[in-house]
């Protein structure tokens, strides 16, 4: 806490004019591209590993980097972020982003039904389904403790939620929205793309980056 109020403190210090600018544009409004769905991680930082600055990104995080599949009047705020960034804020893009060394995952993979927090345990249902597809090799996943795995199998299951959601899935459909698997591995601060083509997660390096850029992932 004491970092934080420090922080506060040389951020009103050090504010560069331009940041000032940026903010008083930002004021009047938002226009995002990008929702980007990323697991409550204190270790996850998208600012750090994608120099992404304010007004960039609309982000949801919680635990697990889970979106639930479409119910009626489904009450989480994971669903009600969804509808605020595809019909307000017509974002064209939608980053499901997982990471290494979840504890989510771990506790999936464990059996949630240890867990002893309710809520947490009736969460975690959300990443269930994750299991399925690991089980059938998807994505690959040589070389990966199975709770790395799990959490690359649990970006496809998310994706996969997303689109039972009508409004999502008529978009994609009509290609003016696009989803993405993103897999952050905290230890050597690498970030890694799904690609469906070749069932893996792949390094982002230039290579993959100019293939990124031309909707080829």
């Amino acid at each position: 806490m004491k970092k934080l109020i420090k922080g506060i403190v040389e951020f009103r210090k050090n504010l560069r004019p331009e940041y000032r600018e940026t903010f008083a544009k930002l004021a009047l409004g938002q226009s995002p591209d990008v929702l980007y769905v990323a697991c409550s991680d204190s270790r996850v930082a998208v600012n750090v590993f994608a120099s992404t600055d304010p007004g960039d990104l609309f982000v949801v995080r919680n635990v697990g980097n889970m979106v639930p599949k479409w119910e009626p009047l489904e009450r989480g705020s994971a669903a009600a972020a969804l509808e605020f960034a595809v019909l307000q804020l017509k974002v064209s893009d939608i980053i499901i982003c997982g990471h290494s060394e979840c504890g989510a995952m771990q506790a999936i993979w464990g059996g949630r039904d240890k867990v002893t927090a309710p809520h947490l345990m009736d969460w975690l249902r959300h990443g269930e389904d994750a299991k399925a597809l690991m089980a059938k090799g998807i994505p690959e996943g040589k070389g990966l403790a199975p709770h790395n795995h799990l959490s690359q199998a649990n970006v496809i299951q998310q994706l996969g939620n997303l689109m039972t959601h009508t409004f999502v899935r008529e978009r994609v459909e009509k290609g003016t929205l696009k989803l993405h698997g993103w897999w952050f591995d905290i230890a050597h601060a690498d970030v890694y793309v799904h690609d469906p083509a070749q069932n893996k997660f792949l390094l982002v390096d230039e290579t993959q980056a100019e293939r990124m850029l031309k909707g080829l992932i």
